[in-house]
């Protein structure tokens, strides 16, 4: 081999060398943002199942940002602190409603100054007022220890073309059908204005 041809391959070997030097420092964003990725993914909280219908369609159950529960305001030694003093406009009771013939979904929000407001599907929402009589109606039959004791999920037979009832108070979910609505949650439902829970489409 010449000398030339000596020189040559020595200069391509540098270049390679070089070549494979840069490589690291250029794939090292590459791995950065693939990392944040999959610690992004790996801490997000997994939302609560939906509940199934009569029909296999499932029903959300509300809850709070990123899919998680909201928290529950506590006392000093960990127990649920209820006894707060809530603000006129703070939401008392949501009422999720879907299903049925027409596939309503529904919500009725009921602040505890007595406004309330129903949406059905994407219309223009309703805004109405109950008295201060109604309303300590609804609070009484929400704060009732029989409330308090209704299953959390239905348990009895759906009914063909009947509703699914997604009731939050007090930072609880509630899920019923027509074919599972407890003697208590009967009270809740008729101390509600306008006669009970949104059906109409």
């Amino acid at each position: 081999m010449t000398l030339r041809g000596v020189t040559r391959g020595a200069g391509r070997g540098r270049r390679y060398a070089g070549r494979l030097r840069a490589a690291p420092v250029l794939l090292l964003p590459v791995l950065a943002l693939s990392v944040s990725a999959l610690s992004a993914c790996g801490g997000e909280a997994t939302p609560e199942p939906p509940v199934a219908t009569w029909d296999g369609t499932t029903t959300p159950v509300p809850t709070g940002p990123g899919g998680t529960a909201p928290p529950v305001p506590t006392h000093a030694d960990g127990s649920p602190r209820k006894d707060r003093e809530h603000g006129p406009r703070e939401v008392l009771v949501t009422v999720n409603v879907s299903g049925g013939l027409a596939g309503v979904n529904n919500r009725l929000t009921v602040r505890y100054d007595g406004s309330h407001t129903t949406r059905s599907g994407t219309g223009p929402p309703r805004d109405g007022r109950m008295s201060p009589a109604e309303v300590a109606r609804l609070r009484a039959a929400l704060e009732a220890p029989a409330y308090a004791k209704v299953a959390a999920r239905p348990s009895g037979k759906p009914v063909h073309d009947g509703f699914t009832y997604v009731v939050t108070y007090d930072y609880r979910v509630v899920v019923s059908t027509d074919g599972d609505r407890p003697e208590a949650l009967r009270r809740v439902f008729s101390a509600l204005p306008d006669g009970g829970p949104p059906t109409s489409p």
